[in-house]
């Protein structure tokens, strides 16, 4: 299948100004044609990510204007030069993937420095890696450009998505947020339910200790109740003395 009707067969059910990703990678051998881009014509106004990876380009020249465009990728083709078109076509562009191809040298890459928001380049195996200085050249040849190669003037490894993912992480975060929000309600709730406990065993103490002292204050009132009884009741085998009244009056009835 060539690139024409990899490209009619993308638009089955679109037309070109719906179509915000094509992404036409890896055509048979016997289906790439002169090495030229087809079928991709200024129609795709809203296109924003191309991918032709492997389809055996040997020139851009044949790429529309595309304002909107922020991402291509161009790599393992057969492309050694002829860049002027993307600086003057695709203006937007952010991301140039051109790794795999045929650049020698640095001056072959002099052209997009007219891509004024161009901030990602990639050159892995290309022969221009192997020249002396080469990531100083490069950056200092596209002072916009922010990565080379996946890495800064730093050397500092780009995130994944290089900015292009923040909703994601956003997103991310918030349900991180979210998540972090109900485990407090619920530690609350478990503190809340742990100081019921705790009030309620300390009223179930507080009714046992009270119960053991009125307990105890039964006792002893049945104690002095006891006490009472045996101080007036006589003691037994305790003989009780006779008062001399009483035995006047047994003298008087004799």
């Amino acid at each position: 299948m060539d690139m024409k009707k990899r490209v009619s067969l993308e638009l089955r059910h679109r037309s070109p100004t719906e179509v915000t990703e094509l992404v036409l990678d890896i055509l048979f051998l016997f289906s790439l044609g002169e090495g030229k881009i087809e079928g991709i014509t200024e129609e795709f106004s809203n296109l924003e990510l191309l991918s032709l990876i492997n389809v055996g380009l040997t020139s851009v020249a044949d790429v529309p204007k595309l304002d909107k465009l922020k991402k291509l990728e161009l790599s393992d083709n057969r492309i050694s030069g002829g860049l002027e078109v993307l600086a003057e076509r695709l203006v937007g562009l952010t991301h140039l993937n051109l790794s795999g191809n045929k650049f020698k040298d640095i001056s072959t890459l002099e052209p997009l420095k007219k891509l004024p928001q161009l901030k990602s380049l990639d050159l892995f195996n290309c022969e221009v890696t192997n020249l002396a200085d080469y990531r100083e050249s490069i950056f200092k040849l596209l002072p916009q450009l922010i990565y080379l190669d996946g890495y800064d003037i730093d050397d500092c490894e780009a995130s994944d998505s290089d900015g292009e993912g923040d909703g994601v992480e956003d997103e991310e975060e918030g349900e991180s947020e979210d998540f972090e929000e109900e485990e407090d309600e619920d530690e609350e709730d478990v503190v809340a339910e742990e100081e019921d406990d705790d009030d309620d065993s300390a009223e179930d103490e507080d009714g046992e200790v009270n119960g053991d002292v009125d307990s105890e204050d039964d006792d002893e009132d049945d104690d002095d109740e006891d006490d009472d009884d045996e101080d007036s009741s006589p003691v037994k085998g305790e003989k009780r003395k006779r008062d001399p009244e009483d035995e006047e009056e047994e003298e008087e009835d004799d």
